[in-house]
């Protein structure tokens, strides 16, 4: 199968939107995939026509997006299926993509840009939300730098790790920082009806997560640390959103450690906002992150946050400001912080408020787009056949101009 070859780009001033493939795993209810989600729906649509493809099922966001957008699955069939390079090579071409962006590691980091270097998409990205499994770059995935334009990390830290611990070419790494919707994720009054159904007393202290129950998430961390907290304030409440393989484990866990009563497992929400709007202090107790949306979410609705020392989470944790850092499997030392945040009322205030500054100021939804849609841009201008104005000798500049909007 050989590289198609495509005429000369047309250049950005003279041409309709770009069309932009996201190809992705699956779309089950998690932080990447609810962040594409929102990158998608927030694309200026006079520039940019987004698409979505799943190498497997599209999964509950996808159907949703389906509704939207042209989306595609099912593409393939095993681990093994090297057929994928067809199928996807075969979409590009029909569809007449522009730019494919891989989102995660894995199959398709690898199937998505081999297949749209075959198909000559001129703009080949790679987004990555991890610093290690199930993120994991991999030998084969590397192979393929010399045809990526892009990889994108989501924090300055998360860049640095993917050229000195990745090993990708500083140039081709460009940090868009991930984004939430302010909007949406902000204080308000917490919904009595929900508190009834989820049966919180209005004295209760509440903790909350939100996070897949994967065994990265390390969940039995924080019910260990609960646990503690239970030993001096009896009326606290873990509720913990998100759905995975782990969810049995957990729930034996609080078993055994006596907490059952005071965990409320709510599975994947579409209303996290106002399970947060409970919360009085927020936890994340993995093992390994790059920059989690869910902590975003939890800041911009003015909640403290305690959280281990990993990935980039210092960017938006700051010690004694919008929460407190604990190093990775530190039960005790996050049994006595969040014991001690639910016990200082002022100094919870003063975190939320901080904590919602810094979200509005640097880690906005609108902010993200951007972001991608100029590195989206760039890339495809700087591939544009040159372009002199008569009597300037200046090269480029309607695409320039374009780029730079």
């Amino acid at each position: 199968m050989f590289r198609r070859k495509r005429p000369p780009l047309t250049h950005l001033a003279d041409r309709g939107p770009l069309r932009v493939m996201f190809l992705v795993t699956s779309m089950p209810v998690g932080g990447a995939e609810t962040l594409l989600v929102n990158l998608i729906r927030r694309m200026d649509r006079d520039r940019f026509v987004p698409e979505l493809c799943c190498l497997k099922d599209s999964g509950p966001l996808g159907q949703q997006l389906a509704t939207e957008i042209p989306v595609f699955a099912r593409m393939l069939t095993s681990k093994y299926d090297v057929s994928v390079l067809w199928r996807l090579r075969k979409l590009f071409v029909e569809r007449r993509v522009d730019a494919v962006v891989t989102v995660g590691a894995g199959d398709k980091m690898f199937w998505g840009r081999l297949a749209a270097w075959r198909a000559g998409v001129p703009v080949v990205a790679s987004a990555l939300h991890s610093t290690g499994w199930p993120d994991g770059i991999g030998k084969l995935n590397r192979r393929l730098t010399p045809i990526t334009d892009a990889f994108i990390g989501v924090a300055a830290p998360h860049g640095k790790h993917l050229v000195d611990v990745e090993g990708f070419p500083a140039a081709k790494v460009h940090v868009i920082p991930n984004g939430v919707d302010t909007d949406r994720f902000r204080l308000r009054p917490p919904s009595d009806a929900l508190r009834t159904e989820l049966r919180i007393a209005p004295t209760d202290r509440v903790v909350a997560i939100v996070a897949a129950l994967r065994p990265e998430k390390n969940h039995a961390m924080l019910l260990r640390a609960i646990s503690q907290v239970r030993q001096s304030i009896e009326s606290v409440k873990l509720l913990v959103v998100g759905d995975g393989p782990e969810r049995a484990g957990i729930e034996r866990l609080a078993t055994e450690l006596g907490i059952a009563d005071s965990v409320r497992m709510l599975g994947n929400r579409g209303d996290v906002h106002e399970v947060l709007a409970l919360a009085d202090v927020f936890a994340l107790s993995s093992h390994m992150e790059a920059n989690p949306v869910s902590i975003l979410e939890a800041l911009a609705c003015e909640k403290p946050v305690v959280a281990p020392r990993v990935g980039s989470i210092a960017e938006t944790v700051r010690d004694g400001e919008t929460g407190w850092l604990v190093d990775p499997g530190d039960v005790d030392g996050m049994a006595g912080r969040i014991a001690a945040m639910l016990g200082d009322e002022e100094s919870r205030l003063r975190m939320g408020v901080a904590g919602r500054k810094l979200v509005v100021a640097d880690w906005s939804l609108d902010r993200m787009v951007r972001g991608y849609e100029r590195l989206i841009a760039g890339v495809y201008t700087s591939k544009c056949p040159r372009k002199t104005a008569p009597g300037t000798g200046e090269g480029n500049a309607l695409c320039r101009a374009q780029t730079a909007r």
